[in-house]
């Protein structure tokens, strides 16, 4: 391990004179990875990091060992089984503690402090256990019911909703209400309902849904079409609707990001209840993207329009004008685009898909200058190098979102560019975005390497971030699932580890925004909150949702039940689509359906498609679906 010496080197990363470096002073570090010996004489393990490096780790008197928990569930004790644990190879695990200076040429010391098993048993990884991602977005949504509406002591009333929440959910005193952040947390209601059948979440994704059509909707009888407003400002009964945004990097626009999240939890609302009103609500918001923001001449989105005349080409859009990115272009397909086709089965939402990739495949690459996609351009699909914060950085999340919406499009519409943009990125982000050392993935970093440099150095910290975890873990879980590549299954594996083991609070509930690289939380500033202009129960229970799917239907192979409950004559041909995400075609099949808890044969279950019965009444749908 060559920590001891370092040398000083200049603006070129050549060495300078007379300056060194010698690391001669103790600190506190995290060091995650497989056990490759255990020397019991010496109660000392080797370990050896996710990029093939070895550590030699000692035990002391106090070190103590717990395994990874749950929300909502009580510490688990490990230090009992910890010497089992390292005695088996291959064993994973986070160790924190501390480096000791060695004596002249001697290298540190590292003594141990604690443990974090990813599991209970030697080799477990307790989050492929079928229940533990259903448990935590439970465990998640019953925490914002609560936060937001001292639900059940009181009832759901979004009047109550505040963008703003402290760490244990407490309401800041704000009034501002971002249609965002609701349409964020309906999602992750309606993803509840969807594992569990609890009602409470539906009730809280249908109010929510309703809440926004009746306060933050606009219907342009003129044009035929939706927009949504930035949000409201409450000053008791009083509202101020803000049409434009609030947040500095769009303010004074109309952001395409922020109408395309509007949609987000209606639509996954939608997949389950099936109310019209909601479709027509997305589908005059997709004629706004098609009017005003789609560039007619060219390929894919702009991101931004002016709020008077509605042009993206306004010269009151200042560094926004005519210009197109990774939000305008990709986020339509996880944001709400995938689920109104699960829900529809239309081929014309499967054909804006395939648009869009497209559009992403052919003018993201960049692979001939930096190991991740280019992420701003131009209206000509030049590059925006200059662009705000961004400059010439990289989001680490972003690729890895790409890879894994590149594979769930693989599965309905296959295509070899979209396979090997999804591989690429997969290769490249473990060395170039990923934390090898600690385990985790990082948040933005420089596209390029600086001379003299063999990591990409971050732009402002070297924090991670909630949401790139989720990337991470989706990405890799349903590549491995797809193409059985034994690298996918460890990239996946650790990056849930990390997840599971530093991110969830289990004191308060919830999941932190950041923690720091060694996976201790970063409680300063706004990303101390639970709700933010960032944080909304969005990313955190869809990856709970999709996890439960890509691990118990590809990787694990468990059935699963999925709920739904449609209104009366609601669906076309009320016929409901069950499917719980784009997978291959023939991988998973219904093989129990209940309709009001009695047994219900009228399915197909290879369409995966439930014939509903005549009712007058929302029924409560429940499916079993099963890997084949």
């Amino acid at each position: 391990m060559e920590t001891d010496s370092l040398t000083a080197t200049g603006d070129k990363g050549q060495p300078t004179k007379g300056a060194s470096m010698k690391i001669d002073f103790t600190f506190s570090d995290t060091i995650s990875g497989y056990v490759v010996d255990f020397i019991k004489a010496e109660r000392a393990f080797i370990l050896e990091t996710s990029d093939g490096r070895q550590f030699k780790l000692y035990l002391i008197t106090s070190t103590f060992a717990r395994s990874v928990r749950n929300l909502n569930e009580p510490y688990q004790d490990a230090s009992g089984v910890m010497v089992e644990m390292l005695s088996q190879k291959g064993q994973y695990l986070h160790a924190y503690g501390s480096f000791y200076p060695g004596i002249e040429d001697h290298e540190p010391i590292f003594e141990v402090q604690w443990i974090i098993f990813p599991g209970q048993h030697p080799l477990e990884y307790r989050q492929e256990s079928q229940d533990w991602w259903i448990h935590q977005i439970s465990s998640i949504a019953s925490s914002y019911l609560k936060w937001q509406f001292n639900y059940p002591e009181e009832p759901i009333d979004y009047r109550k909703y505040r963008t703003m929440l402290h760490l244990a959910g407490a309401k800041k005193g704000d009034y501002l209400q971002e249609t965002d952040t609701i349409s964020r947390l309906i999602y992750g209601f309606a993803s509840a309902y969807m594992l569990t059948g609890n009602d409470a979440y539906l009730e809280g994704a249908e109010k929510g849904t309703e809440y926004l059509r009746e306060h933050m909707r606009f219907f342009d009888q003129d044009d035929d079409l939706i927009y949504w407003y930035h949000g409201l400002k409450l000053d008791g009964a009083k509202e101020t609707k803000l049409l434009t945004s609030e947040f500095g990097d769009d303010y004074y626009s109309i952001p395409m990001y922020e109408q395309i999240y509007a949609l987000a939890g209606p639509t996954q609302t939608f997949r389950i209840t099936g109310d019209k009103k909601i479709l027509f609500d997305i589908e005059k918001t997709i004629d706004l993207f098609e009017m005003y923001y789609k560039d007619k001449e060219g390929d894919g989105y702009f991101s931004h329009i002016d709020p008077i005349g509605l042009d993206p080409r306004d010269e009151s859009l200042a560094h926004n004008r005519a210009r197109k990115n990774w939000n305008s272009v990709g986020d339509h397909a996880p944001a709400y685009l995938i689920n109104l086709y699960l829900a529809t089965g239309e081929k014309k939402y499967a054909d804006f898909l395939e648009y869009t990739f497209d559009t992403i495949t052919k003018y993201f690459p960049d692979y001939e200058n930096s190991p991740f996609v280019q992420e701003k351009f131009m209206e000509d699909w030049s590059k925006d190098q200059s662009w705000g914060w961004q400059q010439n950085r990289a989001v680490v999340g972003h690729n890895l979102k790409i890879a894994w919406n590149l594979m769930r499009m693989q599965s309905l519409t296959p295509k070899q560019e979209y396979l090997d943009f999804a591989k690429k990125i997969a290769e490249l982000m473990p060395a170039a975005g990923s934390d090898q050392q600690r385990g985790g993935w990082y948040d933005v970093v420089e596209r390029t390497l600086q001379p003299g440099s063999k990591r990409h150095q971050f732009v402002w910290h070297d924090r991670k971030a909630w949401w790139q975890q989720e990337q991470a873990i989706l990405a890799y879980m349903i590549m491995y699932g797809l193409l059985d590549d034994k690298e996918y299954e460890k990239q996946a594996r650790e990056s849930a580890s990390f997840y599971n083991a530093f991110f969830l609070d289990t004191d308060d509930g919830g999941v932190y925004f950041n923690v720091f690289s060694n996976g201790m939380p970063y409680l300063l500033g706004n990303e101390r909150f639970k709700g933010s202009h960032s944080m909304s129960a969005y990313h955190s229970t869809e990856l709970c949702y999709l996890s439960t799917v890509y691990t118990n239907l590809l990787i694990t192979k468990q059935p699963t039940y999925f709920y739904f409950k449609p209104y009366p004559d609601s669906f076309k041909d009320n016929i409901l689509y069950v499917s719980p995400d784009i997978l291959p075609k023939g991988s998973i099949i219904i093989t129990e359906c209940f309709i009001d808890d009695e047994p219900y044969t009228n399915f197909d279950a290879e369409a995966l498609t439930v014939k509903l019965p005549d009712s007058e009444k929302q029924v409560r749908v429940k499916v079993l679906i099963t890997p084949v």
